[in-house]
């Protein structure tokens, strides 16, 4: 069984001390072993829990009273360490307690869960556009940007309070970060309404930032543009976002990229799609083409009668595909059309009337037989539904 400990000890006070030296006393100690001036210091914020737990119990008139003779929650082989009177066969104790009041109204009490300072949260996200050519997407690239942001105040270093002071213990919460409401042993408590939980406030705000720790400027960055990146790709860079508060992490950096057109390529979801102009004869006869790729020209072998809107593949010869690694790559489409000039001279009229006479034939024949074939059994059909209504008739 734990022994009872001596809270007058812990705040160096004689028993008869009055209310008034009692929290002088916590004042001092508070203000000597405050996490804020101690980061880091596991002891030191012990410290400052056994003193803040001896000021709850001795600064209240009724608690002091109970724990002076003994009675109630400070009973024999009660208190801190040891269990409460009265509650059978439970065995726990006033910090215990404390917890469970807190998670069921959502608040700190006394004597435990006392927040000091406030809790470490992440930077907000920040999100920015950046244009790059469609090489640069290609290719991958290192391109500067400015990113307007919020960033530590450079003449208080983030702290808000005017060069030559600092944030002094809360008057209102005596450097606890709470206020307590209720009396006794079930008292409820919240987030102080003057420093918001911070245990300190700022009597000297910074001339630059204001108090807030923080001023608006616009960062200059040199982002890496990963290749095989599309219009519209999000790059996520962590920790480039905003600063975090309490000594959080910053935040992340989000890039959407913006990829300008390119004369010869089109776009098409993984691979790039290109259009190859052919000349009727060589549509007619084959022919071997150049054709334009991401690293040079390369000859394509176009096949006799190659009609218009046939599509060849090379593959392996397009974009990266984004995370996949080096070695995958898209395809390039080569979509070959017919070229057909608007106006023939005298010559080229006579050759393309030889080849028509010699070629011969209407290849819409086809077309307008299979329409007819087609009208005609409907016609076929209507009359055989009206013959068949007169027959019902």
């Amino acid at each position: 069984m734990a022994a009872r400990p001596d809270y007058y000890k812990t705040l160096g006070v004689d028993k008869r001390a009055s209310a008034d030296e009692i929290k002088k006393a916590y004042r001092k100690l508070a203000r000597q072993y405050h996490p804020d001036r101690n980061p880091d210091d596991k002891n030191a914020e012990a410290r400052f829990k056994e003193i803040s737990q001896a000021h709850d119990v001795l600064g209240d008139p009724e608690k002091r009273k109970q724990y002076d003779s003994g009675s109630g929650p400070f009973s024999t082989g009660a208190g801190p360490g040891g269990g409460f009177g009265g509650f059978g066969n439970f065995d726990f104790d006033g910090s215990s307690m404390g917890d469970i009041l807190s998670n069921l109204f959502g608040g700190s009490t006394t004597g435990r869960r006392v927040r000091t300072r406030p809790r470490p949260e992440k930077g907000p996200d920040l999100e920015a556009q950046v244009s790059i050519t469609f090489d640069q997407a290609v290719s991958g690239a290192q391109v500067p940007l400015q990113v307007p942001m919020h960033a530590s105040c450079p003449t208080c270093r983030g702290t808000g309070a005017k060069p030559g002071t600092t944030p002094i213990v809360c008057p209102t919460c005596e450097g606890r970060g709470i206020e307590t409401q209720g009396q006794g042993m079930f008292s409820i408590s919240q987030p102080c309404s003057r420093c918001g939980g911070a245990g300190t406030v700022i009597e000297d705000p910074c001339p630059t930032c204001q108090g807030s720790g923080a001023v608006r400027t616009v960062k200059k960055l040199r982002v890496n543009i990963p290749a095989g990146v599309r219009d519209g790709s999000r790059i996520r860079l962590a920790g480039r976002g905003e600063p975090g508060h309490g000594g959080g992490p910053a935040g992340d950096l989000y890039l959407v990229t913006k990829v300008g057109d390119s004369p010869t390529f089109k776009r098409k979801g993984e691979h790039l799609e290109v259009e190859v102009p052919l000349t009727i004869p060589e549509a007619l006869s084959g022919a071997d083409v150049q054709v334009p790729t991401l690293n040079g020209t390369k000859t394509l072998r176009v096949a006799p009668g190659t009609a218009s809107g046939t599509v060849q593949r090379l593959r392996g010869e397009g974009p990266p595909k984004l995370g996949a690694g080096a070695p995958a790559k898209g395809d390039i489409h080569y979509r070959f059309v017919i070229d057909v000039p608007e106006h023939l001279s005298e010559e080229q009229q006579k050759a393309v009337d030889e080849l028509s006479r010699t070629l011969g034939g209407d290849p819409r024949a086809g077309l307008f037989n299979g329409a007819t074939s087609t009208t005609q059994a409907s016609d076929a059909g209507e009359h055989a539904g009206e013959a068949k209504t007169g027959g019902e008739r």
